[in-house]
């Protein structure tokens, strides 16, 4: 280990490190809260004035300040979305306030106004706190890293500077400033902020490392394997971003009532200031009947009953690393009642690992030895099985030795020659003259019926051993399998284009009993649409280019991000950033409770609208509590949209016991 990962960090940095900022939006920041503020103390100065009988002249100009201040932004807004065609109910706020002060009623107009700001300003705040939420991630990552150059030599870079290939140095108690692999140097990692594991995980040479995990005791030398724009951190703030400019079709329909609503309760509201005066009604009792009316009608609660559920789901979604790309998608994926699963990458974890070194008895070779002849033969060559080979000879800490001669035949395998030797290496199909009747064709054979891919090994063509080699069930998999199927009712759906026998023995293993296997891209789209033709609402998980058009014909599609490809991850609707396999159940159950407190912020604002529209029609409905009672569902809806950005509500729909 050079002496550069020795150096002790100096004094502070650590401790700066140790900790990341969390970047919380100041209520006074917002203008929103100043001007509900000054609205406020203006109304509070000039209250017991105006109630001890002070002459106009003390409380008047008080009054006037606090419609102004308290009123102006939501006025003006109003005014421009008028400009547009669009009716704003804030405009209405303003305008009923205004009516009240016109007739007499300065202090339930001002109070109006105070309500009105205050309840602005604590929508303004719980919005800011869900883009907190999300910005946070980025405070994660240092902003700078201690980039090593060729010759040993320390520079400190900003961390977006950093490029792919870089080597950097994290000293103990530093955040890891890129995603990258170690190359010297061990420590304990604390992932929780990325991964959700609660203690830290020990990491050496090749282990993957993220941006924003903070550095335990040791000192590690990372290689940067993603560009900083492309970290898991960032992807994530990005696409929850995207998302939280996106409306779901729930939203948009109550957009497009919301106008006429507006429209007709403005009528109504001229209605009820009009006939009563044509039947002799009192105009003062009677305007204040009718912009009490006009403020209690005001759908503000029915407006802000979507969108701050599904934007909270989205962010705690991103938060433990499940990208869903907008809120359209966030509203569908509770609807889902059918699943079909991809096997290689999806299930399965995507890697060929070595499971069987067979030597035959008449090499005389060992395990080891065989399994170092086919490493040795093996190395030079970039085929995912090769890489599998050499991966299980350094795992046994076998010595690889160079060799000479290195010849690949696509197709059929490698050879070269090891310490004089002549190895080969590949298909038993293609090395064995006879496979039929060869004793290794039967040992290949017994691996592939157990669902291996077998790779025969000869040394100077003669035969003396079998590898085999497959790729490694998910330690999840069989728990989200029955898990989704609890969820959708269905048992999920095995399409693959892997053989038929090795798929069946996979969904043997994972308690799949529908498998279509043997399948190309258009098999697996046909599949998707047999599904939804028979009244389904299909969610298809997969890693592939081959996934790629079964994704986009899905209701909705989800694709594993750590190895999935670039078309799938673009195609899929959502994408699971750290290949958690059992994130899947969890965040469709979070998409269920979101689509729940929509439902129940609708009908809180629905009893609110209803009751004190019924209360100003048959009796008398003092302007102050209509106003309070308005604003107040405006609030308890909001609040309760946000409830869903609780890091417990994650755990709750990972157990299943979210309500």
């Amino acid at each position: 280990m050079s002496s550069t990962l020795t150096r002790p960090a100096p004094p502070g940095d650590a401790a700066r490190e140790a900790v990341a900022p969390r970047r919380r939006t100041r209520i006074f920041a917002l203008p929103e809260a100043r001007w509900a503020a000054a609205a406020l103390v203006l109304f509070l100065i000039a209250l017991p004035l105006y109630l001890t009988g002070a002459p106009a002249w003390a409380w008047g100009p008080l009054f006037a300040f606090t419609y102004a201040t308290g009123g102006w932004e939501p006025g003006w807004a109003g005014l421009q979305a008028l400009r547009e065609k669009t009716l704003d109910v804030d405009l209405l706020m303003v305008v009923a306030a205004l009516g009240a002060a016109a007739i007499g009623q300065v202090l339930d107009g001002a109070l109006l106004i105070v309500i009105f700001a205050t309840s602005g300003a604590l929508e303004a705040i719980a919005t800011a706190r869900t883009a907190d939420s999300v910005r946070g991630l980025l405070d994660l990552a240092p902003t700078t890293a201690t980039r090593l150059a060729d010759d040993g030599t320390e520079e400190t870079v900003p961390t977006d500077q950093l490029s792919v290939g870089d080597t950097i140095l994290v000293r103990p108690g530093e955040r890891i400033g890129a995603d990258g692999r170690v190359l010297d140097g061990a420590s304990e990692v604390d992932q929780a902020t990325i991964t959700g594991e609660p203690l830290p995980v020990a990491k050496e040479e090749g282990d993957e490392v993220f941006a924003g995990t903070l550095n335990g005791t040791g000192a590690l030398r990372v290689k940067v394997e993603r560009d900083p724009s492309d970290s898991v951190i960032a992807r994530i703030v990005a696409m929850v971003e995207e998302a939280s400019e996106t409306k779901a079709p729930t939203q948009l329909f109550i957009e497009k009532v919301e106008q006429r609503y507006s429209i007709g309760m403005v009528a109504a509201t001229l209605a009820l200031f009009v006939l009563p005066l044509i039947f002799g009604a009192d105009l003062q009792s009677t305007l204040l009947r009718a912009m009490t009316f006009m403020i209690v009608a005001s759908p503000c609660a029915v407006v802000l009953a979507t969108m701050p559920p599904l934007l909270s789901a989205i962010a705690n979604a991103g938060r433990h690393g499940v990208l869903v790309k907008s809120a359209v998608v966030m509203e569908r994926l509770g609807q889902v009642d059918a699943v079909a699963l991809d096997k290689t990458g999806t299930l399965t974890e995507g890697t060929p690992r070595v499971t069987d070194i067979r030597p035959l008895a008449s090499s005389g070779l060992s395990e080891d030895e065989l399994l170092r002849l086919a490493a040795a033969a093996e190395h030079p060559s970039e085929h995912p099985l090769a890489r599998a080979i050499v991966d299980a000879a350094r795992a046994r800490d076998l010595d690889i030795p160079l060799v000479e001669d290195f010849a690949s035949s696509p197709g059929t395998g490698v050879s070269a020659k090891v310490e004089g030797r002549t190895v080969a290496v590949g298909s038993p199909a293609r090395l064995l003259d006879n496979p039929t009747s060869h004793p290794t064709a039967t040992a290949a054979a017994r691996l592939e019926e157990e669902g291996r891919t077998a790779v025969l090994v000869t040394l100077h063509g003669t035969p003396v051993g079998v590898l085999g080699i497959a790729d490694r069930l998910r330690e999840e998999a069989a728990a989200t399998v029955t898990t989704l199927g609890e969820l959708t009712s269905t048992a999920p759906v095995l399409v693959t284009g892997d053989n038929p026998r090795a798929a069946a023995r996979l969904a043997d293993e994972v308690g799949i009993t529908d498998v279509r296997a043997g399948l190309l891209p258009q098999d697996k789209v046909s599949a998707v649409q047999e599904m939804e033709q028979a009244g389904r609402k299909v969610l298809v998980v997969g890693d592939g280019v081959n996934d790629a058009p079964a994704l986009a014909a899905a209701h909705t599609g989800i694709a594993m991000g750590r190895a999935g490809s670039d078309l799938a991850l673009e195609t899929a609707d959502a994408v699971v950033v750290r290949d958690e396999l059992a994130t899947i159940p969890t965040v469709v159950r979070l998409s269920r409770q979101a689509r729940r407190l929509v439902v129940q912020n609708l009908v809180i604002a629905g009893i609110f609208i209803t009751g004190l529209v019924i209360w100003d029609l048959v009796g008398h409905l003092p302007l102050p509590l209509g106003v309070a009672g308005h604003e107040g569902s405006t609030v308890i809806v909001g609040l309760n949209g946000l409830r869903l950005l609780a890091d417990g509500t994650w755990r709750r729909a990972r157990t299943g016991t979210g309500r």
